[in-house]
């Protein structure tokens, strides 16, 4: 197994189908929460999707990653634009500590936040990855989306979502036991 350092930004893999990914903000565990779960807050890093914070409950996220970011970047011609669209289930609802959700059919994620003096350390994790493409591809995203969660929740202005994805991307192709 490969242990990438997590304080360095980058995701570790900690199982051999499983991700952790921490990112610490500045606010208040209640703040970054609201990122989490409110679309028109999430919707600035990930995707935008109501969810009624009850367990069991299913919603729905949209990504539309090319309005991520202006400018949005290089998008990789692998990448369809537009919108895409997948079907969840909360599975665990802590607030404002855990959340945990299905993903695309297979595996789950974990959002846990953790106060730490005026930071909120948050660890992300990703079960279930079926392959080394979908663990490098799911590690960039996350890494690049988390990337925008701290600027936004900062108010500092992200670089070009898909120019960071690319960049990101490669690394963790060169990162990642083969």
């Amino acid at each position: 197994m490969n242990q990438m350092n997590s304080f360095d930004g980058y995701a570790q893999l900690i199982q051999p189908a499983t991700l952790r990914v921490e990112r610490l903000l500045p606010g208040t565990r209640e703040r970054v929460w609201e990122y989490l779960t409110q679309s028109d807050l999430r919707r600035q890093w990930l995707a935008a999707g109501d969810m009624e914070m009850e367990e069991g409950s299913s919603f729905e996220l949209v990504w539309r990653n090319d309005e991520l970011t202006d400018p949005p970047g290089d998008r990789p011609a692998s990448f369809s634009g537009g919108e895409q669209r997948m079907h969840n289930q909360i599975v665990e609802c802590d607030p404002p500590r855990k959340l945990t959700i299905t993903w695309n059919g297979s595996g789950n994620v974990t959002f846990e936040l953790a106060q730490r003096g005026d930071d909120v350390l948050l660890t992300l994790v990703h079960r279930r990855l079926p392959d080394r493409s979908s663990l490098m591809m799911h590690a960039a995203g996350w890494h690049v989306h988390l990337d925008l969660l701290v600027a936004r929740v900062a108010a500092e202005k992200p670089e070009p979502f898909w120019d960071s994805f690319s960049r990101i991307v490669a690394e963790y192709d060169r990162r990642l036991p083969a």
